[in-house]
């Protein structure tokens, strides 16, 4: 794979670490204004749930795409040495 790409996909699993980070942080603000609609607290749980999970989603995704693009990186350059 051409550098410049792996380069590229190591930025966008930053990214997604990151904006998995940010996510976390903005659940409980989102959940007070879910909280405020009228609904059950099975309905809350449910999105609480659904709403960690995505989270965890970017984190994971983002750390395997780091992961996996730096040891891309790390074998290129080995080979070209």
């Amino acid at each position: 794979m051409d550098k410049n790409k792996i380069y590229f996909q190591l930025v966008w699993g930053a990214l997604l670490v990151l904006m998995g980070i940010a996510f976390f942080f903005q659940i409980p603000q989102a959940m007070h204004r879910i909280k405020s609609i009228e609904s059950s607290t099975l309905e809350i749980g449910f999105i609480y749930f659904c709403l960690y999970l995505i989270d965890l989603g970017l984190i994971v995704g983002g750390v395997k795409k780091i992961h996996a693009n730096y040891k891309s990186l790390k074998r290129q350059n080995t080979n070209n040495e």
